[in-house]
């Protein structure tokens, strides 16, 4: 047993998922470390193949067959969950204390069984409930996530996307999980759709007290929800802040440029794109993976740096702020 703060639900340490291809070895995980605590959301941010999914599927243990290596510690609530067997883990674990919103919700639903039959499953199987007490369950769920109850009888394809997104949250919600993670949860909905998931997401953290990690490269999307922020780049982990200090006064110089690619409503500045490409996963550089694309270069930057506090209590991977130097130049 973990010796974990009462209000520390989920710590991570040094997590690495590495797969096996024809072209060489993928590091899609290399070291990655966070806590989570209780009421609180999280968003791990990154461009497209930065590791963000990955990341899901070593929180959930849902590896492909091609795994080269996984390794690492993870504590949920006091538990050290890699020491499980999978029988175990799948039993106590997923979907019981950690649950997950798939990105595309069509894709997680079956065609030919009612919605609320599907929803009431994880209770059927993990709690070993009733069919009249998971569905009576199943009808306050779907309230809770503005479904009316008469939705129970319907089939997916009755449903607009944005109902079926919140079929699939209530799915993740029906066991009572610790831990949520949604998985660009509203990447395929309309803005208007987006926003009413997004608000019935902020109701169940405040009324119920859930934790959610939220993976995205939106921007925007993340920032209605987030407490604190987790910044990835070529599967690691470059900057760890609050959310207000990230959104208002980024640390890590990829923080800084990806925030200035976003257009913004008010002002005149025009949004700036990131110059270059990241780097190759199969033959990534040996210093800074940032560095090719770096406006702050610098001649240290082909040593590979590692996580520094930094002021505002977070966490910077980058050379300009050894020993507090950027600190002290402000």
């Amino acid at each position: 047993m973990a010796e974990l703060s009462d209000d520390l639900l989920l710590r991570v340490e040094n997590l690495i998922l590495q797969y096996r291809s024809v072209n060489g070895i993928v590091r899609a995980v290399d070291g990655v470390s966070f806590d989570i605590r209780r009421g609180e959301a999280m968003a791990i941010l990154g461009e497209t193949g930065c590791g963000k999914t990955s990341l899901t599927r070593a929180l959930l243990r849902s590896l492909p067959q091609n795994v080269n290596r996984f390794s690492g510690r993870i504590f949920l609530e006091g538990r050290e969950l890699m020491s499980m067997d999978d029988e175990r883990f799948y039993r106590e674990v997923c979907w019981v204390r950690i649950s997950l919103v798939m990105q595309a919700a069509m894709d997680a639903l079956n065609p030919v069984i009612r919605v609320g039959e599907q929803v009431a499953e994880p209770l059927r199987i993990h709690r070993r409930w009733s069919r009249k007490r998971a569905m009576d369950r199943t009808a306050e769920i779907f309230l809770l996530v503005g479904l009316p109850t008469d939705f129970l009888t319907r089939y997916p394809f009755e449903l607009s996307g944005g109902m079926r997104q919140r079929t699939v949250l209530a799915m993740a919600l029906i066991a009572e999980p610790a831990l949520v993670i949604l998985d660009e949860p509203t990447s395929a909905l309309d803005i208007l759709s987006q926003g009413n998931i997004f608000n019935v997401l902020k109701r169940i953290k405040r009324e119920q007290g859930t934790s959610f990690l939220l993976i995205t490269h939106d921007i925007a999307a993340s920032s209605e929800l987030a407490d604190r922020v987790a910044l990835m780049y070529a599967g690691q982990m470059v900057e760890l802040s609050s959310a207000e200090h990230f959104f208002r006064e980024p640390a890590h110089p990829y923080a800084k440029l990806l925030l200035e690619s976003v257009p913004r409503l008010n002002g005149s500045r025009q949004p700036r794109y990131i110059p270059g490409r990241p780097p190759n996963m199969f033959n990534l550089p040996s210093g800074c993976r940032f560095a090719e694309r770096c406006p702050s270069r610098m001649s240290r930057c082909m040593e590979e740096p590692v996580l520094r506090e930094a002021a505002g209590q977070r966490q910077v991977r980058c050379w300009l702020f050894g020993n507090g130097r950027e600190e002290q130049e402000k």
